[in-house]
């Protein structure tokens, strides 16, 4: 079977479900956004004539701040992907993390020419759209697009030959857009624990990340949206500088609000994105590593940086709802858990003041032993597999 999976944003386990199918004699091909900044996984070429990475470019910036830029970018985009997919003539498409008016034009095109798409649901987007039209609209503006954006995410997933979700939230959701229950699966994120293995503190990341000097290490990684409060971070650092707990916090991403943490605070650091055969040197150089969440965005978000984490062995601290089921994975892993504000800030002081280097060791472990329990990718493989073939059987 040939299949396209497309990741827009290039993450880690992703990739590996891409090594995982072509390792069972399919042809895959792995595409992504080249302008798009964040976190990547292993994209590189192999000596497997079954495996290609691509990475479409358009040669013009993703500027999703804009509207009127952003909605020519996606038409662009979409049909960059549209042209690759004619091209290449495969039997399913996997669609994962692509922008709502890009993946809308996609898939009807795909529909179109009777390619059968899996439509790989990490986010709603349509909601997160729908609060950005009211901050900028009048409020009857808004709602009719807030209806148009619904019923453009709808119609994905009822046309698409089968729906995977993140999480069983979805669910409900899908019912209200007339989505039929037996084309869909819930199959959870992961991280690829071969790709994310403990490391040493000490390790050739830690230099440039870290200024050599005694107390805890934290550290942030991924990218920074609508969906997280940076400002958090730096009230973090302020209250353990009054606490008396020595500190550090490096944030690794890119974008505007990366930016405005720069001289924010005098512990904290900004660096740019790391390689991504960097990504278990970088987590690894942390004592602790930090999540962030905001409640809007609980419902149908699960950060995947928490899976890395995870599997990197180290302590999580996570600032979102305890509700989330990153931060039931954050308590199961030892790590600590507050609500994204104040309060919750506050009340991690303490717990992140107790933490002594065998405190460390003793937690990361327990992370790393719960990732191994939970992220069993021949599962996943196994299911995605199938879900594959049947799509391509009902072509």
């Amino acid at each position: 079977m040939r299949i396209c999976l497309h990741d827009f944003s290039g993450h880690p386990f992703q990739a590996e479900l891409a090594r995982r199918l072509a390792d069972r004699g399919h042809e895959v091909v792995h595409t992504s956004a080249a302008e798009y900044v964040s976190g990547k996984g292993d994209l590189a070429a192999e000596d497997d004539p079954r495996l290609s990475f691509v990475r479409l470019a358009i040669d013009r910036p993703y500027e999703k701040n804009s509207p009127r830029a952003r909605l020519a970018w996606e038409r662009a985009y979409a049909d960059a992907t549209i042209d690759h997919l004619r091209s290449e003539r495969f039997d399913a498409f996997i669609s994962c993390n692509i922008p709502l008016l890009a993946s809308h034009r996609i898939a009807r095109w795909s529909r179109r020419h009777r390619l059968p798409w899996v439509f790989w649901h990490q986010d709603v987007y349509s909601a997160a759209m729908s609060d950005e039209l009211r901050t900028r609209l009048p409020r009857p503006a808004a709602a009719a697009g807030a209806r148009v954006l619904d019923r453009m995410e709808a119609y994905l997933a009822r046309k698409a030959a089968h729906v995977v979700a993140i999480g069983d939230a979805f669910t409900e959701v899908y019912d209200g857009w007339g989505v039929d229950p037996g084309r869909v699966s819930v199959i959870p994120n992961w991280a690829p624990l071969g790709d994310i293995r403990p490391r040493p503190r000490e390790n050739p990341s830690a230099d440039d990340l870290f200024v050599e000097r005694p107390g805890l290490r934290l550290l942030y990684a991924g990218t920074i949206g609508r969906k997280h409060n940076p400002a958090l971070l730096v009230d973090l650092m302020q209250q353990l500088r009054q606490a008396g707990v020595e500190a550090q916090l490096t944030v690794v991403s890119e974008g505007d609000a990366a930016d405005d943490l720069v001289g924010s605070d005098p512990d904290l650091r900004v660096v740019r994105f790391q390689p991504a055969e960097a990504l278990a040197d970088v987590l690894g150089s942390a004592d602790v590593l930090v999540a962030l969440l905001e409640p809007d965005a609980t419902r149908f978000s699960i950060p995947s940086k928490v899976l890395s984490y995870m599997a990197a062995g180290r302590p999580i601290l996570g600032l979102m709802p305890s509700d989330n089921p990153a931060a039931t994975d954050i308590v199961a892993s030892g790590g600590h858990v507050g609500t994204p504000d104040l309060e919750g800030v506050s009340g991690s002081i303490d717990w992140l003041g107790s933490l002594d280097a065998s405190a460390v060791a003793e937690i990361g472990a327990r992370a790393r032993a719960v990732a191994e329990e939970k992220f069993d990718v021949a599962r996943v493989t196994d299911r995605f597999e199938v879900i594959a073939a049947d799509a391509t059987s009902g072509r």
